[in-house]
């Protein structure tokens, strides 16, 4: 008896023609040549030394070796297939932590993330909000393998700057004035930009901190407006702060569309005037070099973009 078996593809021919008794149908099953067919299996009969066919006019028909031996063979390569399955099964199944930067958690992360959860029901999503996603290259990624070798991810508000991780740029990020719809009627109804100097600004500091530039004073100036003073209003350090400050008619915030996308479709809030500055930071998913293959990784990934790439054109 061989202590060695022998090639797998061999088995899988004999297997196929076997159970179709025709080496033309075992080829159409498998996507190769019946010449290959009758190869795989006369090499498996040469490295056994039996025979497993009789080769007739009008087609095959299995020795009784072969016949003996197919129930067990067949049954090999079920057991084969359910172990394959199980073993993809089980890297889809489990926790996936995700830390997230505060406001996107909250404007654009969380009404989307039962779409995932739909998609893999045996994915255990964990989601927490943490402002140190917020202007990620001082502080460094922590994307790595959780409690229990749990994979761990982030989607992080900065310049993508992580050595040793994967780092993907999920969307740009620009700056556009935005207000409730009661402050465009009125005496001081907001219709041309230098109307703003009647009217509160509203500021989150992210703005302040990573815009590049991108803040009130810059986006006057790139409106051609003087006399706004740039220095009043409430300061607020997260932007769903803000953003909701705009929604009450507490004043205009220059904030990121992207975060206020719900809010713009319900009318709760409206986008006064056309003009947008884009902002040096965006943000992006980091994950650890290490785990940015891991099935549960990488299908969070492909649902993300595919969500991002709906908030339309501009979105990598």
């Amino acid at each position: 008896m061989h202590n060695r078996l022998p090639p797998l593809g061999s088995l899988r021919a004999f297997e196929a023609a076997a159970r179709h008794l025709s080496f033309r149908r075992a080829a159409n099953e498998l996507n190769v040549t019946p010449a290959a067919i009758s190869h795989q299996v006369k090499a498996l009969e040469e490295f056994l030394g039996i025979k497993l066919f009789r080769r007739l006019v009008r087609g095959l028909e299995l020795t009784s070796t072969g016949e003996a031996s197919m129930g067990k063979l067949r049954d090999g390569f079920d057991a084969l297939a359910t172990a394959v399955e199980m073993m993809r099964t089980h890297e889809t199944v489990g926790t996936l932590n995700i830390t997230v930067a505060p406001s996107l958690a909250v404007k654009w992360l969380a009404p989307r993330i039962h779409g995932f959860v739909s998609a893999y029901p045996d994915v255990d999503v964990r989601v927490a909000a943490s402002a140190g996603m917020i202007d990620g290259k001082r502080n460094g990624a922590n994307a790595h393998l959780g409690d229990g070798d749990e994979p761990a991810i982030e989607i992080r508000f900065g310049e993508g700057d992580h050595p040793g991780h994967r780092v993907d740029r999920l969307f740009p990020v620009s700056v556009l004035p935005m207000c409730s719809p009661r402050l465009l009627d009125g005496e001081h109804g907001l219709h041309r930009p230098e109307q703003l100097r009647h009217h509160t600004l509203l500021h989150h500091d992210s703005v302040q901190i990573d815009g590049g530039g991108a803040n009130w004073k810059s986006w006057l100036k790139s409106a051609g407006v003087d006399g706004v003073d740039v220095s009043r209003g409430p300061h607020f350090n997260h932007a769903v702060l803000a953003l909701d400050a705009a929604i009450d008619g507490a004043g205009v915030v220059l904030s990121y569309p992207i975060l206020a996308s719900a809010d713009l479709a319900a009318k709760r809030l409206v986008a006064p005037f056309p003009l947008s500055l884009p902002m040096t930071s965006a943000y992006h998913l980091v994950c650890a070099d290490a785990i940015s293959d891991h099935p549960r990784v990488a299908a969070f990934r492909n649902w993300l973009f595919d969500e991002a790439r709906k908030d339309g054109p501009g979105v990598a």
